[in-house]
């Protein structure tokens, strides 16, 4: 296993920890987050008000991986997102395509479906 895809394995467990700072940690200084389809996100600092949005209404979380390719600087790792946000709970499919510069996200790109997170909340 490369050490890029250990950090994004690593990256990705540490979300069900709900820490911002811990997070934030993971990307470079100007790291740039595609939170598909939303617009992107870049820089410290528009990237910590932008992740504690979400975890704002979480109440726990766990990441399943089920795929990671790795070549070079980019991890790929596809995954199950497993959230309850109060008392609904959202199994969210996703794929995330990582960009890795010295040990560090440099733009992380995640792919999934919209409607299946908001149908999710609103049953």
């Amino acid at each position: 296993m490369s050490s890029n895809e250990q950090i994004v394995r690593d990256f990705i467990g540490a979300w069900s920890r709900l820490n911002v700072d811990e997070l934030l940690a993971y990307f470079t200084e100007d790291g740039v987050y595609y939170n598909m389809p939303i617009a992107p996100v870049s820089g410290h600092k528009q990237l910590r008000p932008f992740i504690a949005a979400f975890l704002k209404g979480w109440t726990a979380t766990e990441w399943d991986i089920l795929n990671v390719v790795s070549a070079g600087d980019v991890v790929i790792a596809e995954r199950l997102d497993r959230i309850r946000v109060g008392d609904k709970a959202v199994n969210l499919p996703c794929c995330g395509v990582f960009e890795m510069q010295d040990g560090k996200i440099k733009v992380w790109r995640d792919y999934f479906d919209m409607a299946t997170y908001t149908k999710a909340l609103a049953g």
